[in-house]
């Protein structure tokens, strides 16, 4: 059976100034390979000290039990501010947990069954864009990536992603990308806030041309708001949610700044899995003839199809196992404490690593293989439980979590409903992390039409 492709590891020790150019290149493969069995794992920097806990209690008191003594590290997000600006992404204490009582609401489970008609109308836009290329080898991500930024503008703003705006945004942000603006200087070395944390110039022009276009968005949301022709799709939601606490509504600066880490968070991964899940059906056609038997009962817009779609569902579950799209999440010690007979000194960085977690030898049982059937066992039932971080945990668990177990199964389905996807011998993709797990040149499959 084909083994999904998993990265080299790094030598066990290196420099720092080693570890940094690696970490540049790739997070993953900057790692080395005994954090797969490890509990707990310590890095020492001149400058701080960096934990990683891979053991499951100490997980759920960072996450879970005591959040606020460990709130989201600044360093990793040094990189992104240009342009996320004070996004609920980044920001910790009184001014996430308000930000968080605005925007929760809009991704209850109500609102859902709302979007899905936009998820629906995104998945049969790929579907027919797809058409022309049938029986041709393509670059799976770049049509994951349109498809997922066509829904992020279908649930947001009711506008497809062939509107110049959107289409505009879209494009900006493949620029964006390709600045690999997530490693800063101030990830590895403390620098004073008034100090200028030197991005690069394609990052700073990208993140504002990007944050230009959703305030004209945003502003044109305020004016039919206002004049009540707003449709009822998440800005209007969002934009016309109160804090129950102090009353207020987002201004148009937090907006823009909320809009943008939905784009980043709510098209970045749903682009990723979407097309790792893709890949995993070309290396395993015999679970993509069952998803496609499946998808056979995908014919009309109705929310109820999703109850259907369990093997879909189960599939992406274990892509995001395999392939979780967010690789790392970093928290910041606030007070001493003391982890598997360690002294963590406040200021310490608590690293928790979804992708090394979903793959602990000593919790999972195939921890590198595809198995989807994995979640109906103990074992799987277990460690989802404890031991599976796709969209974090406790109070920062991801708001979308809901709304992208719906989309990309929806999708996935939908696809190999009409098309088949075969894998290319010569073109083994090699995942990479960046901003989100990707492959490294692309991930390539033919596309034939059943």
């Amino acid at each position: 059976m084909t083994q999904p492709p998993k990265p080299d590891s790094r030598p066990d020790k290196v420099s720092l100034w080693r570890y940094a150019k690696l970490f540049r290149r790739d997070i993953l493969s900057a790692q080395p390979a005994r954090l797969y069995r490890a509990w707990m794992a310590e890095f020492k920097t001149p400058f701080f000290r960096s934990y990683l806990i891979n053991q499951p209690d100490l997980i759920k008191t960072v996450l879970k039990d005591r959040p606020d003594d460990f709130p989201k590290s600044n360093r990793i997000g040094e990189g992104l501010r240009p342009l996320l600006g004070n996004s609920v992404f980044l920001t910790n204490g009184k001014t996430w947990k308000r930000q968080r009582r605005i925007i929760d609401p809009a991704f209850e489970g109500g609102r859902l069954r709302g979007s899905f008609p936009a998820m629906w109308d995104a998945a049969e836009a790929m579907a027919e864009r797809l058409e022309p290329q049938a029986g041709q080898v393509i670059e799976i991500e770049a049509e994951t990536s349109h498809a997922a930024a066509d829904v992020i503008f279908r649930t947001l703003f009711s506008l497809p992603i062939e509107h110049h705006l959107a289409r505009e945004v879209f494009e900006e942000f493949k620029t964006y990308q390709r600045s690999q603006p997530i490693l800063n200087i101030a990830a590895f070395i403390p620098l004073p806030r008034w100090l200028p944390r030197l991005f690069r110039k394609d990052t700073k022009s990208s993140a504002a041309k990007i944050r230009r276009l959703i305030t004209e968005l945003t502003e044109a949301r305020m004016v039919e708001i206002a004049q009540g022709t707003a449709p009822e799709d998440l800005a209007t939601k969002i934009m016309t949610t109160a804090d129950p606490v102090d009353g207020g509504t987002f201004s148009t600066q937090e907006m823009v700044d909320q809009v943008a880490i939905f784009f980043l968070a709510g098209h970045e991964t749903s682009a990723s899995a979407l097309a790792w899940a893709l890949y995993l059906m070309a290396i395993h056609p015999d679970w993509q003839d069952r998803l496609a038997e499946e998808a056979q009962q995908i014919d009309t817009c109705d929310f109820a199809v999703m109850s259907k779609l369990r093997l879909s569902r189960d599939v992406f579950r274990e892509t995001l196992r395999l392939y979780p799209p967010v690789p790392m999440m970093v928290r910041e010690a606030t007070c001493p404490e003391q982890f598997r007979g360690r002294d963590v000194k406040a200021g310490a960085q608590i690293v928790i690593s979804p992708w090394h977690l979903h793959r602990q030898e000593r919790l999972w049982d195939n921890p590198d293989g595809f198995d989807p059937a994995r979640w109906q066992t103990e074992n799987g039932q277990k460690c989802q439980r404890e031991a599976y971080l796709p969209f974090s945990a406790g109070p920062r668990v991801c708001p979308g979590a809901g709304f992208a177990m719906i989309e990309g199964p929806l999708i996935l389905s939908r696809l190999l409903r009409d098309y088949r996807v075969e894998a290319i011998a010569s073109k083994l993709p090699v995942p990479v992390a960046h901003l989100t797990v990707r492959s490294k040149d692309g991930i390539w499959l033919r596309l034939v039409r059943r």
